[in-house]
């Protein structure tokens, strides 16, 4: 038998015979361990949670009961647990919370605690283990979690004794939501989960070593204030270790009290208001060019939590060469482990800048500040000259771009916008207008496509805890990136989550076919997804006679799977799409089930009210505001006013031929009737008492779910706004 490594040790090879632990605290509430764990996320403050049962973890998921004081999430999937509780975190500014079993659903969660570790997101994911005795056996569902997790987390425990759940989650809270955040595992055998303890509250930590610095030393900060005095080309060069730190205020009054300018990295857009005209946006490979020409040029590029990453950098020997450095950051494994600073700073980044600002102001005093005139005429030269922009398709198919950014344009300025991972997440950055901190989620260090989905309904749920639902979210997602969590709408469904979905679907591994085009010889080996293919060059002519072509898999249908809408658009025409909508853009609802025929109809006629449709004073308020209901209609209306009729006459149709489940919805009063008196309108009236004798059109009959007919021969965008053989297509759909 090989011998274990140091790190497996522990539980590598099983007890043979072992006595069990005697129980020596005998004060406090007598209980189970299960009772314990689910007690102590109760204690510690702990409100939503998201997971997966299982086997190994079924004592605990007995304890969550209908009387639990947190909310329980119940994913599809692992993974996306492990996301959604990434997204609520970063929402939130609180601890994500997710329990899962062991063996696959553990191994499953790996790849979001590898993406919160990157990313710096502060998580506690609770796995299941088998009992100690089975431990090292090979057991059922048996895997060495925190053996795999031990490089990917920020701390790893296992738990073999009842006795010790609350102090450990105690812990592993407070490691995970302090110093540098990041995920903590706590691996809970079954042992100690069935076993008895005695349960008191608060617990006394065991930390020995672990003694996060927060405040600088105030050698370093006058030294970092000598060098501001001496700069003419500063930069702050901010990441996302500020966005963890909440520290917007203190780079923004950095900023206005230097002169300098500020670029971001892609954790930390948001963090000052891009109209703020100190903000450049972000740098590096996929940033602005006034922002990273700034930076190659500067004289003093100050690191404010950033990690100096390959994407932004290049070549790390031609990145910023002229420059001497202040790196910022409360993980002193960061300083100097890319790029040797010429200040390093350790300490929290808000707590840094509030000591640095002060001292910079008595330097400023006693020296005067740096002319940066001729800095900022450059800049600005830059940005004149270089300004983010696209090519114009000339074919009137969507530019992704002009998608983003009429959705920015369109969108409630609270909202928290998620992605997924690919060419659509650099088009969000690029062109969404961020005003506020915390309204980015999107994965960084790691890459993660399928993030998106998952995240959203976390950040959904930790909006509607802690705003009310003030804070709507959009989630904008490649078609790739979106099949890899799609079943995740069936939580965002039944859980009441109203994530708002925009999919770009240009049916490629984008980001990948781009790197083909440019690295690999434009061989596009197994990029091409073909969910789009099908509709060719005479997609529109068979789509308005209502031969749908194939599509695999076709969203709008997908979205009616689990329960949501569809809504397809395929240009810019504004006859299709009418941008003075934004009361309905942002709020409706449907807890009908209709069809997409009749929500189109019902969209058409709130619109011309100029109000939501199930708000408290909307079109079906009355009726409904008591009823569980949950937006599912996406926030563009893509039908216009001159089709109007044409489509009320179709969803009416459809209404009719659905009438047995509409009626039951309705209540008691015919369908007929009831609509009639709820809508009041004469179109629609008038359309009703002609009844369902008339024929449905083709369209409507073989298609209903794209009863707008809309379809022009589209192109893939690539970054550089070049076009691609390859369809874009603009799905939106809301769960």
């Amino acid at each position: 038998m090989a011998l274990p490594t140091p790190l497996q040790a522990f539980s590598g090879v099983p007890k043979i015979n072992a006595a069990p632990d005697k129980q020596t605290i005998v004060d406090g509430e007598k209980m189970t361990g299960a009772q314990a764990l689910v007690r102590s996320l109760e204690d510690l403050g702990v409100e939503d949670v998201f997971g997966i049962p299982g086997g190994a973890i079924l004592p605990v998921y007995h304890e969550i009961k209908d009387n639990t004081k947190f909310r329980f999430v119940l994913m599809r999937h692992e993974q996306a647990a492990g996301h959604a509780a990434e997204g609520y975190a970063l929402a939130t500014g609180k601890v994500g919370v997710c329990i899962v079993t062991s063996g696959p659903g553990a191994t499953n969660v790996v790849t979001a605690i590898a993406d919160a570790n990157m990313d710096s997101v502060p998580m506690v994911v609770i796995t299941g283990q088998v009992g100690v005795q089975a431990i090292g056996t090979d057991a059922f569902q048996e895997a060495d979690i925190v053996g795999i997790t031990y490089p990917v987390s920020k701390h790893s425990f296992l738990v073999t004794r009842a006795q010790d759940i609350p102090r450990v989650l105690s812990e592993a809270y407070y490691i995970a939501n302090t110093g540098r955040p990041g995920p903590v595992v706590v691996d809970l055998t079954k042992t100690a989960q069935t076993g008895d303890m005695y349960y008191s509250w608060p617990q006394r930590m065991i930390l020995p070593g672990y003694n996060p610095t927060t405040k600088a030393h105030g050698r370093v900060l006058s030294d970092a204030a000598k060098l501001f005095s001496q700069s003419y080309r500063p930069v702050l060069y901010v990441g996302g270790g500020a966005a963890r730190s909440n520290a917007g205020a203190q780079v923004k009054a950095l900023a206005d009290l230097t002169g300098a300018p500020v670029v971001t990295t892609l954790p930390a857009r948001g963090i000052i208001p891009d109209s703020d005209p100190k903000n450049l946006g972000m740098l590096g490979m996929h940033g602005t060019i006034a922002a990273t020409g700034a930076v190659q040029r500067a004289d003093l590029l100050v690191a404010i939590g950033a990690r100096f990453d390959d994407r932004v950098t290049g070549k790390l020997d031609a990145f910023a060469p002229t420059a001497r450095v202040i790196h910022i950051d409360i993980d002193p494994a960061e300083i100097g482990k890319n790029r040797q600073p010429d200040v390093p700073i350790v300490g929290d980044v808000a707590t840094v800048l509030d000591d640095l600002i002060p001292e910079i102001q008595r330097t400023q005093a006693i020296q005067g500040k740096p002319n940066l005139a001729p800095w900022w005429k450059a800049i600005d030269g830059w940005r004149e000259e270089y300004p983010m922009t696209w090519d114009e398709p000339t074919d009137g198919s969507l530019a992704p771009q002009w998608v983003i950014k009429k959705l920015s344009e369109m969108a409630d300025p609270s909202t928290i916008w998620v992605t997924g991972v690919g060419q659509h997440q650099m088009w969000a950055s690029q062109f969404i207008d961020f005003e506020n901190q915390h309204a980015w989620i999107s994965s960084g260090g790691l890459g993660t496509m399928g993030y998106g989905l998952p995240a959203a309904i976390g950040a959904s749920v930790g909006s509607a805890r802690e705003f009310e639902g003030k804070k709507p979210v959009w989630l904008i997602d490649g078609d790739g990136s979106f099949q890899m969590t799609s079943e995740e709408l069936a939580a965002a469904f039944l859980d009441h989550a109203p994530v708002k979905i925009a999919i770009l679907n240009n049916s490629v591994y984008g980001m990948v076919r781009q790197w083909q085009t440019l690295f690999y010889e434009h061989h596009y080996s197994q990029t091409n997804l073909l969910d789009g293919e099908a509709h060719g060059a005479d997609g529109a002519a068979a789509l308005a006679d209502g031969d749908a072509p194939l599509e695999v898999p076709d969203f709008i249908k997908l979205a009616e799977a689990y329960g949501c809408v569809g809504i397809r658009a395929f240009t810019e025409d504004p006859h299709q799409f009418n941008t003075d909508r934004r009361p309905i853009a942002r709020s409706m609802t449907a807890g009908l089930r209709l069809s997409p025929a009749a929500t189109h109809a019902v969209a058409e006629l709130g619109a011309k009210r100029q109000e939501p449709l199930f708000s408290a004073r909307g079109v079906f308020g009355q009726r409904l505001q008591k009823r569980r209901v949950i937006e599912v209609v996406a926030a563009f209306h893509c039908v216009g006013v001159e089709n109007g009729r044409r489509i009320v006459r179709h969803a009416v149709r459809d209404l009719l031929l659905r009438a047995g489940r509409v009626h039951a919805a309705f209540g008691a009063v015919g369908v007929t009737a009831e609509v009639s008196h709820l809508l009041k309108d004469d179109d629609l009236r008038a359309a009703l008492s002609r009844g369902d004798g008339g024929r449905q059109s083709r369209a409507a009959r073989t298609h209903d779910h794209d009863v707008s007919g809309f379809s022009r021969k589209s192109r893939a965008r690539d970054q550089h706004g070049k076009s691609s053989r390859n369809q874009s297509f603009f799905h939106l759909l809301s769960s």
